[in-house]
């Protein structure tokens, strides 16, 4: 899944899954070379599910972001290193508080390069956490873009509670581990 946009630009995507899409969005948007982060479902039967349908654990979906980046400029390994670092890779169909397969750890692949990028990557981080990590990869499927009120939730909600109680200090961690990455 590589756009071309610019002369000399080469531009991937790959779609994650780390609970609430406000969390992932939040601790991918601002990265260098990171051009877009949307939020969305994926992974499920369903075609176009809303908010309302994923929640309601019946669609098979995922809440995911999908993260348009320069390869030049962040590389996919590091992309997953902060995506390891953003969530709990260890909590099955949940993170925290947040329970039911919508907030499953998930990386879905585009290529088989995306696949053996995400495969090393967990390798990678199973040395940081005493449990196993559970993250499902599977194959980029389908992607369906969230309703508009998700897009930047967390940058247009910051009193939310949720944003300050859950998703605020998710990315200051992220952030504060991984600070030279960010612009």
């Amino acid at each position: 899944m590589k756009p071309r946009t610019t002369e000399g630009e080469d531009l991937e995507n790959i779609v994650l899954g780390g609970g609430c899409f406000w969390c992932v969005e939040g601790a991918l948007k601002g990265l260098r070379g990171v051009s877009e982060v949307i939020p969305g479902y994926s992974g499920g039967h369903v075609e176009n599910p809303t908010y309302e349908q994923v929640c309601s654990k019946s669609t098979g979906h995922a809440e995911v972001v999908r993260a348009t980046f320069d390869s030049e400029k962040i590389s996919t390994a590091t992309l997953l290193e902060v995506f390891f670092t953003c969530h709990d890779p260890t909590q099955l169909n949940r993170q925290g508080n947040d329970i039911g397969p919508q907030y499953r750890s998930a990386a879905f692949y585009s290529d088989d390069d995306q696949k053996s990028y995400i495969e090393d990557a967990i390798a990678d981080a199973s040395n940081l956490y005493d449990a196993p990590i559970v993250t499902e990869v599977s194959p980029l499927v389908n992607f369906f873009v969230a309703e508009d009120y998700h897009h930047d939730y967390f940058a247009n909600n910051p009193g939310n509670p949720y944003c300050r109680m859950v998703v605020a200090p998710k990315i200051a961690k992220t952030r504060a581990k991984h600070a030279s990455l960010y612009d």
